[in-house]
């Protein structure tokens, strides 16, 4: 039987990304900008937007768009917090259509990342 969230339902997920992940990310993705080396290297953009893709990926979660605003870096050794709450939860007979709302918070409580995401869950 397949867990699937309540409309309202809220999951947390915190992480401080490491200088390494950055470098190992930028091999993976091609991403080599400068901004993300040298004293303070800046954590990608898409590397940060993992935190509410892991959410997704725990509730087994299929994401069919997924949409980003970037509102401020983030950078190694700094924690993000990402909150997402479950909008809307369609029932159908081999699946649920959820709709999904995250925001991404630093340590000082300032908004890095926000977003929605739509998608399914199978049975």
């Amino acid at each position: 039987m397949v867990d699937v969230p309540d409309e309202g339902d809220v999951a947390t997920y915190s992480r401080t990304f490491t200088e390494r992940e950055v470098e190992q990310f930028a091999d993976l993705s091609g991403d080599q900008g400068t901004h993300h080396e040298g004293d303070r290297p800046m954590v990608h953009g898409l590397l940060t937007a993992t935190l509410p893709t892991k959410i997704g990926g725990d509730m087994d979660y299929v994401a069919r768009s997924m949409e980003f605003e970037f509102r401020r870096p983030v950078y190694v050794d700094e924690e993000v917090s990402c909150e997402s709450r479950v909008e809307r939860v369609d029932e159908h007979d081999d699946r649920y259509e959820i709709a999904a709302t995250f925001v991404c918070r630093s340590g000082d409580d300032e908004v890095v990342l926000e977003g929605r995401t739509e998608g399914v869950i199978f049975r």
